[in-house]
């Protein structure tokens, strides 16, 4: 399956135009989640990074500038989006091709050292309540003592009055800071699967997609997309987080922070 340079420029490229849509202040969330990322391994030679449902690098490549020596392992069961952050974002992370959530997820990482730091940014919405929870104590098990979790998604408030609310301003934020983009998610995957250079990717995701979407990968059912801060704070503390705090929000999109006990501590 191989992908020219300029192909795979020109579809990230794509990609990253299209997400403003959808990510309320992307940028500015992603510079959040580098920041905590920053400070989470202050004083560290050769930080690890674990980028979750990494999608073709966004993240990965911003964390590897803002952090050259970092070690970074980016993950996602996308062959097409894993294909493109390989091509394009090459010396940013080592890939790998993994269900997030699924049993045994964590062997496929190949991680000989503790996680100092685990991100995700609008990926793990998709995994319905007990794969989130399996899910954060995997990740509990890989981070060091005092390593940090940092998801960036969309978190609904608890007062349903107040999510239509919070929904509406971020919505308004989105179109103010680019999301008049002229492609959207739909358009975009349209695009993509037209292209003769992506017809094996595109074949290999709809094989997966279908697969996933039958259980057959440990993932049906619903998503956990309506969970509220204050429940997923009550799963990562219930995964060995001893602490969880959101650190930025714009609307209900929030950058929730969560620190893994010390050593001898819950």
């Amino acid at each position: 399956m191989g992908l020219s340079m300029a192909a795979a420029k020109e579809w990230v490229d794509r990609w990253e135009r299209q997400q403003r849509r959808y990510a309320v202040d992307r940028e500015e969330r992603f510079t959040v989640i580098a920041d905590v990322v920053e400070c989470g391994t202050a004083g560290r030679a050769r930080p690890l990074l674990l980028d979750l449902g990494c999608g073709p690098g966004s993240l990965a490549a911003r964390l590897a500038t803002r952090l050259p020596d970092a070690e970074i392992v980016a993950v996602d069961m996308d062959p097409l989006l894993l294909e493109l952050g390989r091509t394009h974002h090459a010396d940013a992370a080592r890939y790998v091709d993994a269900v997030i959530g699924a049993e045994g997820w964590t062997d496929a990482l190949g991680l000989r050292r503790p996680v100092d730091a685990a991100v995700s940014t609008t990926a793990l919405h998709y995994l319905p309540e007990p794969a989130l929870e399996h899910t954060y104590r995997g990740l509990a098990a890989l981070l060091r003592p005092g390593g940090v979790l940092v998801n960036g998604d969309h978190f609904p408030p608890d007062a349903g009055p107040c999510a239509k609310l919070t929904a509406h301003v971020g919505r308004r934020r989105a179109e103010r800071t680019g999301g008049h983009a002229h492609e959207d998610w739909g358009a975009w995957w349209t695009a993509a699967a037209r292209d003769p250079e992506l017809a094996d990717l595109v074949d290999e995701r709809e094989r997966r997609l279908a697969a996933f979407e039958n259980g057959g990968s440990g993932g049906s059912g619903g998503g956990g997309g309506g969970l509220t801060v204050r429940h997923h704070a009550r799963l990562l503390r219930r995964a060995g987080f001893g602490h969880v705090a959101p650190v930025w929000q714009f609307g209900d999109s929030v950058v929730l922070v969560a620190v893994k006990g010390d050593a001898g501590r819950p």
